[in-house]
């Protein structure tokens, strides 16, 4: 006790000491950011307020994004569609400044991350209204996924993130006991990223945080649906940035179609593509070109099981989330469900009878559950995909109801409730994208794990037991990138995890300590453990000319290093030693006769 004793009290210390440390807050200055471009408070010009009406169909390339709110149609403003030429100047910009970074301290990059945490907190309202006049979803979905998100990245960062960055140290192995081995991580010089429309502010920061915190630069493509409201963002990223004095130019902020996509992915070190497989694939191409590294988060259509022991009004409720996020405008959504027959008709009857107490309309507009589709007549899609459903024996079980709409009908979908479904469909095999609950009966654990299985998606699953043996055991066979358990979607937000799929939902990770660490050079370093006492030398049997017993020595080397018998390592190493100790004395008469 005596001995133990001084050892808890010190433990006790410790522990109160930090407690009482992180009472301190941190000195974090405020930014100023304006906004009085963006706020909706009746001063807007008129030739800024008229209806906008785009285009159907595919366009050729524009020298201006037109940018609308498809939940009234009203005309935002334009940004600029750069030429292959800007976007290259862009990312000179970026890769000067970010020579200068590279030696940024820790200190500093985590000041940053505070002023942004700061600034986060302190406007979320403005942040999720932008968000959500760019893209119709409502406040609650953009505080969700654009809000917490990403301030559990920077809360992550601040806490892990140089850790992970710092060099590693690795084991040497046995025949380099006398080095130290370590992987170091550098920056890659510019990253760049381009990303969807279906969290704007959250589909900004995410590589653009780990990028600048490894010492990167970023140069980020938003979507020509969201132009908009990225636009703004920037203005956050530069007041931080100036705030910790970095240099000028490190984030950008670029707006165009695709040719401005694909000369970003021309001229960075690294690309980070968010969409979908079809233009992933392209990026791919165009990245050959100058063989660097792509990360790859595509499409997803994600399965949400659902046994029979299992508390049903709770999984109701996480299904609508699930199903429904965003106005169906789900990063890692649930597309397909599959529920088991003994509980099939009750689930369907709370799922319908929750779906139609849901009403859509303008977000802003009123206390709306589900707002706008952002893409221009994505809703032509979802019903299309809804009557080939229909067409093959499936049935509407209920819908949701609009709000009170004098305009853009085109830009809003109903919830959808489609039962009798089958894998015949194209509902259960392409990505909705949208607020529709396609719900299959199963019989066997084996049988949904086949069903869930038969998809060229694998991003993600959620799986729900009241055995939760049984939910983790059925979530490990499922081919795809991310797995929650009993919850749905958790697994983003524990920011410490890697996210992505498999398949045609991409390839590579963002997030998590793989994710930090894929935007950096990774090098494996050797360096001799007691330098300059011990230093390698080449034993005398390999040096060249080899001598008539190299191989023999070679034999006995690698047997002495990595026989399965201890008595025959033994042996071998008294070989190697005789072999060496005989080499010597041969080369000292050499050296006498001459």
């Amino acid at each position: 006790m005596a001995f133990w004793w001084p050892l808890v009290v010190l433990g006790v210390a410790f522990a109160v000491c930090r407690f009482l440390f992180m009472l301190i807050p941190h000195n974090v200055p405020s930014i100023e950011v304006d906004a009085s471009d963006v706020l909706e408070d009746g001063s807007q010009t008129k030739e800024n307020s008229y209806i906008y009406i785009p285009r159907k169909g595919k366009m050729a390339q524009a020298d201006k994004v037109q940018c609308y709110e498809p939940a009234t149609m009203k005309y935002l403003g334009f940004c600029e569609a750069l030429t292959p030429e800007e976007v290259k100047e862009h990312v000179a910009q970026a890769r000067e400044a970010q020579k200068i970074w590279a030696s940024s301290s820790f200190r500093q990059r985590r000041q940053f991350l505070r002023i942004l945490l700061k600034y986060i907190i302190e406007h979320q309202e403005l942040i999720c209204e932008i968000s959500s006049r760019d893209t119709g979803k409502t406040m609650v979905d953009a505080s969700l996924g654009e809000i917490m998100t990403t301030c559990e990245k920077i809360t992550w960062l601040l806490s892990e993130g140089e850790k992970w960055l710092k060099p590693e140290y690795r084991s040497s192995g046995r025949s380099m006991l006398h080095k130290k081995a370590k992987v170091e991580f550098h920056p890659l010089g510019v990253i760049g990223a381009i990303v969807s429309w279906n969290y704007p502010f959250h589909n900004v920061f995410n590589p653009m945080l780990a990028a600048v915190f490894s010492g990167n630069a970023a140069v980020i493509k938003v979507s020509e649906h969201a132009s908009w409201s990225g636009c703004f963002y920037f203005r956050i990223i530069q007041a931080a940035l100036a705030a910790v004095g970095a240099p000028d130019n490190l984030v950008h902020i670029i707006t165009g179609y695709a040719e401005t996509g694909q000369a970003l992915v021309s001229s960075v070190d690294k690309i980070i593509f968010v969409g979908s497989p079809g233009v992933g694939k392209m990026i791919m191409q165009k990245a050959s070109e100058t063989l660097i590294p792509v990360t790859l988060e595509l499409g997803g259509k994600d399965a949400f099981i659902v046994c029979e022991d299992v508390d049903l009004a709770t999984v109701v409720q996480v299904a609508m989330r699930g199903a429904l996020q965003s106005s169906g405008q789900n990063c890692a959504g649930a597309e397909r469900f599959y529920v088991h027959k003994d509980i099939y008709t009750a689930f369907v009857a709370q799922i319908v009878k929750l779906v139609k107490s849901i009403s859509v309309g303008p977000p802003l507009a009123g206390r709306y559950d589900m707002g706008a589709i952002c893409m221009q007549e994505h809703s032509e899609k979802l019903q299309n995909l809804v009557n080939d459903a229909q067409d093959k024996g499936a049935e509407i079980a209920g819908r949701g109801s609009f709000g009170h709409l004098e305009d853009a009908v085109d830009q809003f979908f109903p919830p959808t409730v489609i039962v009798n479904v089958d894998h015949t469909m194209k509902l259960m095999q392409e990505e909705a994208f949208g607020p529709i609950i396609p719900i299959m009966k199963f019989s066997s654990d084996e049988e949904v794990i086949k069903l869930a299985n038969d998809s060229k998606y694998g991003l993600g699953c959620a799986v729900f037991s009241g055995n939760q043996k049984r939910a983790i055991a059925i979530a490990s066979q499922l081919h795809c990138g991310v797995a929650a358990i009993n919850d749905f979607a958790s697994t983003y937000m524990c920011q410490s995890l890697p996210f992505g799929g498999v398949k045609h939902s991409g390839f590579g990770r963002f997030a998590g300590v793989e994710g930090l660490r894929a935007c950096c050079l990774v090098k494996s370093v050797v360096v001799d453990r007691w330098w300059p006492f011990i230093k390698t030398v080449i034993p005398k049997p390999i040096q060249y000319p080899v001598a008539e017993n190299a191989f023999v020595f070679q034999e006995s080397l690698v047997e002495a290093l990595y026989g399965l018998n201890v008595w025959d390592r033994l042996r071998s190493l008294i070989n190697v030693v005789k072999i060496i100790s005989e080499q010597n004395p041969k080369s000292s008469n050499v050296k006498k006769s001459h």
